[in-house]
């Protein structure tokens, strides 16, 4: 697996990563049991909007399995995203992603969210040291974990 950093401005990687993000993100609305994730219902050009950075991997087979995507201040990274193709779910692309944002976010702080009820991305980032900030319902009946990890 290679991880390399990506844009969703080319083609076909933007309409690859687009089609990616729809497929994550239907898990995690089927794990969650809502379907109302922001990103399950973006367009392309508003994919491209986003002020993100990415990271993909890329399989052996030259296919984008996984990618990552994140926001970051002087202080702070903000974990964006997280994308895994269905097929390739519990092989360590998720978390070698997120360890590679992790190594750039250096000694800054990193936060990231997840659905409340998906167990799954919370064993994650538990995993890698994050510790639950909270729980927010964003819109009724929507809940979501935060959670941030400080370097020591």
């Amino acid at each position: 697996m290679l991880i390399a950093e990506i844009s969703p401005a080319g083609e076909p990687l933007g309409g690859e990563l687009l089609a990616l993000q729809k497929a994550a993100y239907a898990v995690e609305a089927a794990i969650i049991k809502d379907d109302r994730i922001p990103p399950l219902h973006e367009s392309l050009a508003d994919l491209r909007a986003q002020p993100l950075r990415w990271l993909g991997a890329v399989d052996e087979d030259g296919r984008l399995a996984g990618a990552v995507a994140w926001e970051e201040t002087d202080d702070e990274v903000d974990v964006n995203r997280l994308i895994v193709h269905p097929s390739a779910l519990r092989r360590g692309i998720g978390r070698a992603l997120v360890k590679e944002v992790l190594v750039r976010a250096g000694v800054r702080r990193v936060v990231v969210s997840t659905g409340r009820d998906n167990a799954p991305a919370r064993r994650l980032y538990e995993g890698l040291g994050f510790v639950l900030a909270g729980e927010v319902e964003v819109i009724p009946g929507l809940w979501i974990a935060n959670y941030a990890l400080v370097p020591t």
